[in-house]
């Protein structure tokens, strides 16, 4: 479907359309306040029509949250990724050479997102807003703590103990799934890396980067993390605290304490997730 009847469809299923104001008024409702560290992840067409786009409403979180607040969001640009382990969609592999070779290097400032949505795209441009170091698995924040949350986010272990993911646990910070279901909950990710499951498969992972001003491919050896499981252990967790979603505009949105979530997923990645050796 093409840009303008997908906008038409939103359109007619959107009984009053969204604005700043009703936006805000929705994520207050909803137990957003000042000074809130929160890592959204969104769907703007989830929302209804919206005055404004995304916008409109990365105006509306920062209004809610306010300057002491920390809005993060991911700004992953996973096209920038070792072609020998691409399935989404694969390659021929006499093009991996070529990729590896002419892949341009990661730029905070200017390498566009990929599959992240209107809104984080968005967000990545907006002044004040700053971008971790990472290639592959970069993050962007604005506010009290973005400088800390964006800072020295190493290469690898991508979304381990050092990235930003990892410094929102220690805030004690909060997940906000806007329109979205767990499979986007990136933080589970943390959980993958903090179970240390026996024989967890790794792969070899690549990036175009500037290394001292030159355009260099990189390689480095990563797990292998997984997210086909992630809607169900978020919805694990949900039953478990007997959480209840509310509304923003037209989509559902869930506002969740990021630790606790990983904490839980950590125990149920080790109870559920089984990897048999390899033989060499």
């Amino acid at each position: 479907m093409d840009h303008w009847k997908k906008e038409g469809l939103i359109v007619r299923n959107t009984e009053k359309p969204n604005t700043i104001n009703t936006l805000i008024s929705d994520f207050e409702r909803i137990g957003l306040k000042p000074g809130d560290v929160i890592l959204v992840h969104s769907s703007l067409s989830k929302l209804g029509w919206t005055v404004g786009g995304p916008v409109a409403v990365i105006k509306a979180l920062q209004t809610v949250i306010t300057k002491e607040g920390t809005l993060i969001m991911p700004s992953f640009t996973t096209e920038n990724s070792n072609p020998v382990i691409w399935h989404f969609p694969p390659v021929p592999k006499e093009w991996w050479q070529i990729i590896k070779d002419n892949q341009p290097a990661y730029n905070p400032r200017y390498s566009s997102t990929r599959a992240m949505g209107r809104i984080a795209e968005t967000f990545r441009t907006f002044p004040g807003v700053l971008r971790s170091a990472h290639p592959q698995e970069s993050f962007c924040a604005w506010g009290k703590l973005a400088e800390f949350i964006t800072r020295n986010h190493v290469v690898s272990p991508v979304f381990g103990n050092d990235c930003p993911l990892s410094k929102i646990y220690g805030l004690k910070g909060k997940v906000v799934l806007l329109g979205v279901n767990h499979g986007n909950n990136t933080s589970l990710h943390l959980a993958e890396f903090r179970a240390q499951l026996p024989n967890q498969p790794k792969e070899i992972q690549g990036a175009a980067m500037s290394v001292d001003g030159v355009r260099k491919w990189i390689e480095w050896e990563d797990l292998v993390y997984d997210d086909d499981d992630f809607v169900t252990v978020g919805e694990a967790f949900e039953n478990t605290i007997k959480y209840n979603p509310a509304k923003v505009g037209q989509a559902t949105c869930k506002i969740l304490p990021q630790h606790e979530i990983i904490d839980f997923a950590i125990e149920w990645f080790k109870r559920n997730r089984k990897y048999e050796k390899k033989t060499v």
